[in-house]
């Protein structure tokens, strides 16, 4: 199977410019694409995981990929899918965030000579003076275009900065200036990206008469239309020091029955035939195809070693032996509400009371009703039916 026909059939394409040339390009491996990322933490999360996915299968078909490392438009800050303004961002943190950025994206994309190119958008728009800018740039938008623009309409109401207004321009530039430089053809996106893509391609056909291509990928939502790698705690995150791979693998083992094989088609790498026959697997076996799904990308993110061991935590938490997860602690009264804050498995007493009031502790096999039940050197304490964790106390 061709590779723009395994990504239609994966779920994967939203929109497409151009569907033929698109199609031609991608499959002839002569995409030079972009995605760009803006440093906005100092990790990336699995909103970033499944456009790395894409680059990846995009490159071992042939194409190549130019990563681009929002270092100038992470100053302003997209305003897509915000109900308020991004807070800003110290030059130092931006670097620093651009850096971790560059390691987490090696572990999937092959850089180097002829192979995948990373470039900082901060190379080019900090030196912008702005009124060419406006001469050069501004000069092909029309003010009544860029508001019908799905990406502002959500914030007219509560008011949209003039800096973030400029991020569609911004965006567009670049995709120019990468069309100038690197010979970018064509750009990949989120599908809430749209207008910002499509403003791209129009400015290279207006400035430069070249074609230009954009073609968006389906978020990735979960069952109730909700962006998943959100957790109560936040995101989830690719870096392990903030998302463990443990963590991981449950946060995918744990997902919606309804999301597991859209999942697996979008996420894994898994043979497309495979995947087919996994797809006609009996109800009875929606655990298995869990346990598929949150191998399969621990795999990927922290490899193989890494997501063995996660595995067997997480069998070991529903009694099929192995290892847990543990946690070191040191407290003067081992009280489960204390222990439950001191783990980090609540983030306060007032939410530890609660949960265990709900009935959502259990230490061992047994359900937690008392707050000042004590606990033990070496008990297990579980957390609803995600989270698993054996207590040593010091």
């Amino acid at each position: 199977m061709e590779i723009f026909e395994e990504l239609k059939e994966r779920g994967l394409i939203a929109q497409v410019t151009d569907e033929a040339e698109i199609r031609s390009l991608i499959n002839a491996g002569g995409a030079r694409f972009y995605i760009g990322f803006d440093p906005t933490a100092d990790s990336l999360h699995v909103g970033h995981f499944m456009a790395l996915c894409l680059m990846k299968r995009l490159q071992m078909a042939g194409n190549r990929p130019v990563v681009l490392l929002g270092g100038g438009t992470g100053y302003i800050g997209d305003p897509t899918g915000r109900t308020d303004m991004r807070s800003m961002l110290t030059p130092e943190t931006i670097e620093h965030n651009c850096q971790c950025f560059k390691k987490q994206m090696e572990r999937f994309i092959e850089f180097g000579k002829d192979k995948a190119l990373i470039v900082n958008n901060a190379d080019w728009l900090l030196d912008l003076n702005y009124i060419d800018l406006l001469r050069e740039v501004g000069a092909c938008f029309t003010v009544n275009n860029m508001l019908r623009a799905e990406c502002y309409k959500q914030r007219m109401e509560k008011g949209l900065s003039f800096l973030e207004f400029n991020y569609m321009i911004m965006q567009a530039y670049d995709f120019w200036h990468l069309n100038e430089t690197y010979g970018c053809n064509m750009q990949f996106g989120g599908d809430d990206q749209w207008s910002n893509m499509l403003a791209g391609t129009e400015l290279i056909r207006k400035k430069s008469g070249k074609d230009a291509y954009a073609m968006t990928i389906t978020l990735l939502l979960n069952s109730e239309g909700k962006k998943m790698g959100k957790t109560a705690k936040g995101a989830v995150w690719l870096d392990e020091n903030k998302t463990s791979p443990y963590e991981f693998y449950q946060y995918w083992r744990n997902i919606d029955d309804a999301d597991v094989m859209k999942c697996i088609k979008m996420l894994t790498f898994i043979p497309i035939e495979k995947i087919r026959d996994i797809d006609n697997w009996s109800s009875e076996r929606i655990n298995e195809k869990k346990e598929i799904l949150a191998y399969e990308l621990t795999k990927l993110v922290h490899g193989e070693e890494k997501a063995d061991k996660a595995q067997a935590m997480a069998k070991a938490a529903f009694g099929g032996g192995g290892e847990l997860p543990e946690k070191d602690i040191s407290v003067e009264n081992p009280t489960v509400i204390n222990v439950l804050v001191a783990a980090g498995i609540c983030a306060s007493n007032g939410e530890a009371r609660r949960l265990i009031q709900q009935g959502g502790v259990s230490v061992g096999n047994s359900k937690v009703s008392d707050i000042n039940t004590l606990i033990n050197n070496g008990d297990v304490i579980h957390k609803g039916k995600k989270i698993h964790v054996k207590i040593n106390l010091k």
